[in-house]
């Protein structure tokens, strides 16, 4: 096997041969991909579908685990189609171009090359499947913004428009070689920008735009089965390692680092939102315990493949606390309706890891692939990245939901919401 040296910053991108070096596909690279994009995949399906539809109360269970398997199908169509020619084919430094619709020009033997015209180890196709795992569970995660009230029709289509006008150009500027955040020096290792950001704010929107639940503030809304949560955060815990790790594109060390590095800042928030919320309500619970191991896997996410246990312990318990004054005071004093937190732990969560990145990167695991900033620059570069992706999903998200409503309406009625969404719906419950 040829050995490696990683000439970009990349999340995406694996490590180039040596100048001159003939490059061929490396099997040990590709079977861990292989296996990282299962994991990916396993995150939202059922991984995602379990953490939320257990949240949710028993008459919307099913219409809450079917907006994740929906979103699924129908983005995975989308991205072969089109979805990651706009993200990934080297057009322009804001926008994919055409080339690579319908995967034209990509067969099983073609290995992936970057918009730099650097080639790495494992198969185009399986980059291709890698990315389309991402750009599935983004628009998943905003859907517990607006869980209980949304119109399945709205949901789907609001869905894939987003992914292609958000998500598909986010993802260029962030991870495509031309990019303009990329070239700016921007660090987002497995997602921090592009999924926890992006899918956070638009979350915020559609939570603002769609109003609060019938009942909100006067009706108690309890989870109806936190086992489901609990398992659900458990696939996504053990799948967020093909998320991170698996964002080196290679099984090497630097992969083990950054699995290390999940692993930590997830106990570490586990643990700190945990008791911080034994000391503010008397009893630790097994929602905040779920919510809080969300929230370190979330804010380590842009940071995995650049810091140190150190580094991601610090995140960690940070990450944990700060959340959970998001999801609960922050919340509570706005009055907003985030039904399932997607804005409190995604949203708040990711721009703590975004920024915290520029202070936490450390040169002596990076060594100079990428070469970073001094904290305070990067520190800048990487506030640049993260208003630049805010302000963006804030503004398109508002125009898209701004026409459905318009069209198709977005809302279920007063009457439906109270009946339900299994029944409303699809014509079907749970027992």
């Amino acid at each position: 096997m040829s050995r490696f040296l990683l000439a970009l910053a990349s999340p995406a991108l694996a490590m180039p041969a040596l100048a001159g070096a003939p490059v061929t596909l490396d099997r040990g690279d590709t079977a861990w991909m292989l296996v990282a994009t299962a994991l990916v995949l396993f995150m939202t399906l059922p991984g995602l579908a379990l953490f939320y539809s257990g949240m949710v109360r028993r008459k919307n269970v099913l219409a809450t685990m079917m907006q994740s398997f929906a979103i699924t199908a129908a983005v995975s169509v989308l991205w072969v189609v089109v979805g990651y020619s706009l993200a990934f084919d080297p057009n322009n430094s804001f926008i994919g171009g055409l080339d690579r619709v319908m995967l034209r020009g990509i067969d099983h033997g073609t290995l992936w090359t970057d918009g730099a015209g650097t080639a790495y180890t494992i198969p185009e196709l399986l980059f291709m499947m890698f990315q389309m795992t991402f750009a599935i569970i983004t628009p998943a995660l905003i859907t517990g913004a607006f869980a209980e009230r949304m119109k399945f029709s709205a949901m789907l289509l609001f869905s894939v428009l987003w992914s292609l006008v958000v998500y598909a150009p986010v993802a260029h500027w962030v991870w495509q070689a031309g990019g303009w955040l990329f070239a700016k020096g921007a660090l987002d290792f497995a997602g921090g920008t592009v999924v926890h950001i992006n899918a956070g704010v638009a979350g915020l929107v559609c939570a603002l735009m769609l109003g609060k639940r019938v009942g909100f503030g006067r009706e108690a809304m309890p989870p109806h089965n936190l086992v489901l949560t609990l398992i659900g955060t458990g696939m996504l815990w053990v799948g967020w390692f093909g998320f991170n790790a698996g964002s080196w594109l290679a099984a090497d060390g630097r992969a083990v680092m950054a699995m290390v590095a999940t692993q930590v800042a997830a106990a570490a928030a586990a643990l700190s939102w945990l008791f911080a919320e034994w000391l503010g309500k008397g009893k630790p619970s097994v929602l905040g315990l779920a919510s809080g191991a969300v929230a370190g896997l979330v804010a380590i996410t842009p940071a995995s493949g650049y810091v140190g246990v150190g580094g991601a312990l610090v995140l960690g318990l940070v990450a944990g606390i700060v959340c959970y004054w998001s999801a609960t005071w922050l919340k509570h004093k706005l009055g907003y309706d985030d039904s399932l937190d997607a804005f409190g732990v995604h949203g708040v969560g990711g721009i703590l890891g975004a920024l915290l990145t520029g202070v936490l990167a450390d040169a002596s695991i990076t060594k100079g692939t990428p070469v970073l900033l001094p904290p305070m620059e990067q520190l800048w570069v990487q506030a640049q990245a993260t208003l630049a992706t805010a302000c963006y999903t804030l503004v398109v998200t508002w125009l898209l939901l701004k026409v459905l409503d318009m069209t198709i309406g977005l809302r279920v009625s007063t009457d439906e919401e109270r009946e339900g969404l299994d029944i409303v719906l699809h014509g079907e419950h749970v027992e």
